[in-house]
């Protein structure tokens, strides 16, 4: 137990320090981008644009630190190949942590993370982000909890309890629901943009350091991996009703990225994640939707 508590310890301290580096790195970013504002203001030299400059907080999917399963050690998620597609990529201040479910991206000592960096005004060059990206909900359905949500095949079930699943999907509604009211309190007017994964192939194929997070939950319910595709295919096409139905909500601000469909069976590295080509595929649909939204 005390072993546990140590390793425990010792991992969020390395999240935290790496969480603290980040912001550094991002706050000597728009130290740059506002002294290049002021010094182009001394000449009387007119900026018409700058970069976005936007928050983002997450799972693995703004924060994989794998090149499809293995090295190099580098991030290759959507928000590491956001910050290089167009001619003047966005600024982003990255708070995202693969392994979080959305109950830990709400939880209380993420949301003072986010208030704190909500509220710093070296953080951002007009006093808030033009944008907050949300990655979200993946983590709370899949891994070793996903069997909580299947029926046991004894021939007579379809294989997706709905029940089951929908009360669980309401647990991810309700983080979302908090991060608006989050964003309503300290940074008004600020869009949020999520997303809805693609339909990942519970095939059992994982990286050396974690994983697999679907596949051992269908072989404990009996259930085939063909099987396996039509349950997840089905699970996040219900996941993506929710978010549009929370992006048609004009009161929310939030503006749902449509991903499923993107990613072909070659472009996934595992069971979860593309490899770096399909997340820049993501990316790009991030690119898009955010060009058409913020002016």
């Amino acid at each position: 137990m005390a072993d546990d508590v140590f390793i425990q310890e010792q991992t969020r301290r390395r999240i935290d320090e790496d969480i603290a580096k980040r912001v550094l790195i991002h706050k000597a970013n728009i130290a740059r981008l506002t002294a290049a504002r002021a010094s182009a203001k001394s000449l009387n030299v007119q900026v018409i644009n700058r970069p976005l400059v936007m928050l983002a907080v997450g799972d693995s999917w703004f924060d994989y630190p794998l090149t499809g399963n293995g090295l190099p050690l580098v991030d290759t998620d959507v928000i590491a190949q956001l910050r290089r597609i167009g001619a003047m990529p966005p600024t982003i201040l990255n708070l995202a942590h693969h392994g979080d479910a959305a109950v830990d991206e709400m939880s209380l000592p993420k949301q003072e993370r986010m208030i704190a960096a909500l509220t710093d005004p070296s953080n951002w060059i007009d006093g808030k982000p033009d944008a907050i990206l949300f990655s979200a909900g993946g983590n709370d359905i899949a891994g070793d909890q996903f069997c909580i949500f299947l029926d046991f095949n004894d021939g007579h079930v379809s294989g997706l309890n709905q029940d089951r699943f929908q009360k669980s999907l309401g647990v991810v509604e309700a983080c979302y629901l908090e991060l608006f009211a989050l964003r309503d309190r300290l940074a008004p007017g600020v869009p949020i943009f999520g997303h809805c994964y693609d339909f990942a192939i519970p095939n059992g194929s994982h990286p050396p350091c974690a994983g697999p997070w679907l596949k051992p939950s269908l072989d404990f319910c009996n259930w085939s991996v063909a099987k396996g595709k039509v349950i997840v295919h089905e699970a996040l096409a219900t996941f993506r009703v929710m978010l549009a139905r929370l992006a048609a909500d004009a009161a929310n601000n939030f503006h749902m990225v449509d991903t499923q469909g993107t990613l072909t069976s070659a472009e996934w590295a595992n069971e979860l994640h593309p490899i770096p080509s399909g997340f820049n595929k993501i990316a790009q649909k991030f690119a898009d939707v955010l060009a058409t939204k913020i002016v």
